[in-house]
């Protein structure tokens, strides 16, 4: 069954660099206690949108221990651990769990052959080699691999530690349904920056992992849904719906969330590391215009709701 942790809000972390593009240490704690402050559930840290794959193995290490100790146990903690090499892949996921963490993500390797026995395989591969739960990260714009409902339904029927999936293929609505229809195995995690999640919700989902960084926008989302408030819920998600729209602009989002953070006051400068697209002045214009537009005056102070 899955972990009674694992629910809710998990915010996908992002990796916080100084403008020279080190690691920076000091914004990385800053930003796990904003998210915790802000009421994620929980943090997914090493994922796409933290740049785990522009990050070296001794980065990611380090990423983990700051991120498990400046947590403390305070909330539960899904690691990235996808890899190009099965073998780092396998080494990250038991060096996670040794930290502490509740889970591994994972996403399919980039097979020449991306067959269901492959994926099948792969996952067995996975779960053998160490003792843990796993995320089956569902994301063919990177992985280049379809996971069908009948394929999600066989990994949780044969593989135990399959319990949770990140669900990015889209129509996403209609693939939960179809996946409901043929496994009750799975704790169902919407993303996509957050674009759908009333409907996700409506759905069966458990939750969302995203990198929004108005995380507290999301929470309240989930709690008055979670509490049969679905008039409450839609209010808070349309009203805030533009803000989510924008942020996930394709090719930009993360630049776009970096300066949204660095503006929060949650890390201290914006960089990427390359290859990234960089927002042009035209873009932090916009961004000003949507916090208005919005009714966020100070982006810097947290977003109260009724329920709250």
């Amino acid at each position: 069954m899955p972990n009674d942790r694992i629910h809710g809000v998990f915010n996908i972390l992002a990796t916080p660099f100084t403008p020279e593009g080190v690691v920076d240490t000091d914004s990385l704690r800053r930003l796990v206690n904003f998210q915790l402050e802000l009421g994620a559930y929980g943090l997914t840290i090493l994922g796409v949108m933290g740049e785990a794959s522009k990050l070296t193995v001794d980065e990611r290490q380090q990423v983990l221990a700051i991120v498990m100790d400046t947590v403390a146990g305070r909330a539960p903690i899904i690691v990235g651990t996808s890899h190009a090499n099965p073998d780092i892949m396998i080494r990250l996921s038991r060096e996670a769990f040794s930290a502490g963490a509740d889970a591994v993500m994972i996403a399919p390797p980039h097979f020449d052959d991306p067959t269901d026995d492959n994926v099948l395989a792969f996952y067995e591969r996975m779960a053998d080699a160490f003792d843990g739960a796993i995320v089956v990260q569902d994301y063919p714009l990177v992985t280049n691999a379809l996971l069908s409902p009948a394929l999600l339904a066989e990994l949780a029927t044969r593989i135990g530690a399959i319990r949770y999936l990140k669900l990015e293929d889209p129509p996403l609505m209609q693939k939960i349904s179809a996946i409901r229809e043929v496994t009750d195995r799975y704790a169902i995690f919407g993303g996509l920056g957050g674009m759908f999640f009333l409907e996700e919700l409506a759905r069966g989902c458990a939750g969302t992992m995203t990198g929004f960084a108005f995380t507290e926008i999301l929470v309240a989302v989930y709690k008055a849904f979670s509490a049969g408030d679905r008039q409450q819920a839609e209010r808070i998600f349309d009203q805030y719906l533009p803000l989510i729209r924008f942020e996930n602009q394709p090719v930009i989002n993360l630049s776009i969330r970096k300066a949204l953070l660095q503006r929060r006051g949650a890390i201290a400068a914006p960089t990427l590391r390359p290859p990234f697209a960089a927002i042009d002045a035209g873009t932090h214009q916009e961004i000003d215009w949507m916090l208005r537009r919005v009714g966020i005056s100070d982006p810097t102070q947290r977003i109260h709701f009724a329920q709250e």
